[in-house]
Order: C-alpha cells, then sequence, then structure tokens
C-alpha cells in the first residue's frame, strides 16, 4: 500500500483483513472484515430501523435485488445490522481499499482523511474472523454514525478494543475527521489576528485537524479497553433475547414468604 492510497487488488486481500471501499463518489467509506470465501461481514442500520445518516442505507439492502451467485448473501439475523455479503455485493462495483494497523504516528499524520488507517495493533486473523463471525450471530448493538458505525465494527474485530466513555466519539476515523475539521477550523481562527497570511492560517488549520484526528485514535486513546467478543453485550449494556427471558423468569418466580409460616397456598410472587 502506498502513501497516498491504500488500493490493493483482490488477490491481495486475506482472510481477516478489513477492507472499505468508497460510496457516492468518495463522499465517505465503507468498512467490513473480508472473513474468506469471496465473503464479507459488515455493520449497517437494521433494517427495520430508518437511518437518515447513510443515505445508502436502502441502497445495501440486498433484499430487492437478491444477489444471484450466493445463496446466502445478505444473510443476517433479525433486527441485526450484521450482515454477511459476497465480496462484489459489498464493493457494488467499487474498488477494494485495506485499512492498516499498526503505523506509526508520522505515517498517520500524514493521511490526511480519517478512516484508513491506526496505530492500534491487530490480533491474529483467526481471533478477527472469529469476532466477525460470533457478532453476525449476536449483533453489534444500534446503528450509530459517530459512535458505532461500520468502520467501529471493523476495528473492534481487528483490535477486540472498546470505548469506556459512551458519550464520546467512538473508534471511527471517519467521525473524527468530521468533527476534527470544524474544530480545527473554530480553533484557528483567532490566530488570523496573528498571522495575516492566507497560507499561514490554512497551514495551522491543517495541523490542529491531523492533531485532533491522532488525539482520537485507538491507538493512542486512554479510554479503551480489550473486551472480549462474548462480554462485549454485558460492557455495552445489550440484552440477548436469552438473557431477557431468564431475567423475566426469575421476576415471576414464585417464592415462599419466610415471615409467614409455609403452606401450599401461602405464596408470595416477587416481581
Amino acid at each position: 500500500m502506498g502513501l497516498l492510497t491504500n488500493k490493493v487488488l483482490r488477490h491481495e486481500i486475506k482472510p481477516g483483513d478489513h477492507i472499505y471501499t468508497y460510496r457516492a463518489v468518495f463522499a465517505y467509506s465503507h468498512h467490513g472484515i473480508f472473513v474468506g470465501g469471496s465473503k464479507v461481514v459488515h455493520f449497517r442500520p437494521a433494517r427495520n430501523l430508518k437511518s437518515i445518516t447513510e443515505a445508502s442505507s436502502d441502497l445495501d439492502d440486498q433484499t430487492s435485488d437478491p444477489c444471484p451467485i450466493f445463496p446466502d448473501c445478505g444473510f443476517r439475523q433479525p433486527n441485526s445490522g450484521v450482515v454477511l455479503s459476497c465480496l462484489d455485493c459489498f464493493l457494488r462495483n467499487g474498488s477494494i481499499y485495506c485499512f492498516e494497523y499498526g503505523v506509526s504516528p508520522s505515517v498517520f499524520l500524514t493521511k490526511i482523511r480519517g478512516g484508513t488507517c491506526t496505530t492500534a495493533l491487530s490480533d491474529p486473523p483467526e481471533t478477527v474472523i472469529h469476532r466477525a463471525m460470533y457478532l453476525l450471530q449476536n449483533g453489534f448493538g444500534n446503528y450509530n454514525v459517530f459512535q458505532n458505525n461500520c468502520e467501529d465494527f471493523a476495528l473492534y474485530c481487528r483490535t477486540g478494543l472498546l470505548i469506556v466513555d459512551k458519550q464520546g466519539v467512538g473508534r471511527s476515523g471517519q467521525a473524527s475527521s468530521i468533527i476534527g475539521a470544524p474544530l480545527a477550523a473554530m480553533l484557528s481562527s483567532p490566530l488570523k489576528l496573528l498571522m495575516p497570511s492566507p497560507v499561514g492560517v490554512a497551514t495551522v488549520t491543517a495541523g490542529m485537524y491531523c492533531m485532533s484526528r491522532y488525539a482520537t485514535d485507538i491507538g493512542v486513546r486512554s479510554d479503551v479497553i480489550k473486551v472480549g467478543v462474548e462480554d462485549l453485550a454485558v460492557n455495552l449494556g445489550w440484552h440477548c433475547p436469552d438473557q431477557m427471558q431468564e431475567e423475566e423468569e426469575e421476576e415471576e418466580e414464585e417464592v415462599v414468604d419466610p415471615g409467614v409460616e409455609t403452606s401450599d397456598t401461602q405464596i408470595t410472587t416477587v416481581r
């Protein structure tokens, strides 16, 4: 992969790779995990949820035009946004780009566009594929363009890192870029009085933008923890159907009132 682009050819990607492709004339990128066999596991808004944050939500839905080659293309669990697609349907005639891991800070800062690399190290491919396939069966929570999007999904699969502060920016480099650009412009505005040259102001703004991106990278953040995929639902406060059923059964369980003499009719229901 070169300095200016992470574009790769099909034969160059390997199972466990974090790949992405651009949508809407390079307006944004869609990310996923290549699991082999020409299949990609990725994350998008669930079918039953109308999203205003991803304009291609309906375009990515393969129910209206099923894949003619792979019968299981488009598989997902009910109400889940994690989907299994073939590589062709994932790309939608776009090119393949491979997300880089373990890059140096200097290389990270040269990548002007967010969502292409991270300083964080990746786990082994078999671990990455296990996380992706587990989340395909169990979901990845609700889609959120700033805190839980397709890039966040792929980053978690590759690193197992989870953001502790659920109110802040997620792991996504694209999201931090969206926030970083206006923040950099705002912070550099007072410097216009000290630097009348437009070139000087532009340089300072670009520097602040890059630094804001670097500060939110999961490889340097201090508010990230390593979470096993089996424990992900507990850490994010999700409730799987089996767990909810068990909780309801426990609430409806009939117990004997310890303060009253026991009998077949003296039963207290705990709610």
